[in-house]
């Protein structure tokens, strides 16, 4: 199995869109004010937007950017007009993370992992 697509709400497409694009996501399918796909900079995973008329706390999604030179790209990101809620910083699971939000307030998180994003020394033994 292969990670395809996310979908996620929002309010404002057209608004929602541009920030996705200046986060460096290249836009793929543009069926604004219904629906714009876009491609990562990497891999072969694509995210989308839908048309949300409104939603709760509760139902805003956290999204994760893995990035090996992170500190150097939030950076770049404050540069570039983004307001990081968090600085990059070392989590005691073993990630370094930064976080900033979208236009609709979903997380995203930009991190660095290594080898612990998928073989921590407390994973699941088969």
């Amino acid at each position: 199995m292969n990670l395809n697509q996310i979908t996620k709400p929002a309010r404002n497409l057209t608004h929602s869109a541009t920030f996705y694009k200046k986060l460096g996501l290249r836009l793929i399918v543009d069926s604004i004010p219904r629906y714009p796909r876009f491609e990562y900079p990497e891999g072969a995973s694509t995210f989308s937007l839908h048309q949300a008329s409104e939603f709760n706390a509760d139902s805003r999604i956290w999204i994760y950017f893995e990035i090996e030179e992170l500190d150097a790209v939030v950076r770049q990101l404050i540069d570039d007009g983004f307001d990081c809620q968090e600085m990059p910083n070392d989590k005691e699971w073993g990630w370094r993370e930064a976080r900033l939000k979208d236009p609709d307030e979903h997380q995203l998180i930009s991190y660095y992992g290594g080898s612990y994003r998928k073989n921590p020394p407390w994973k699941v033994k088969e």
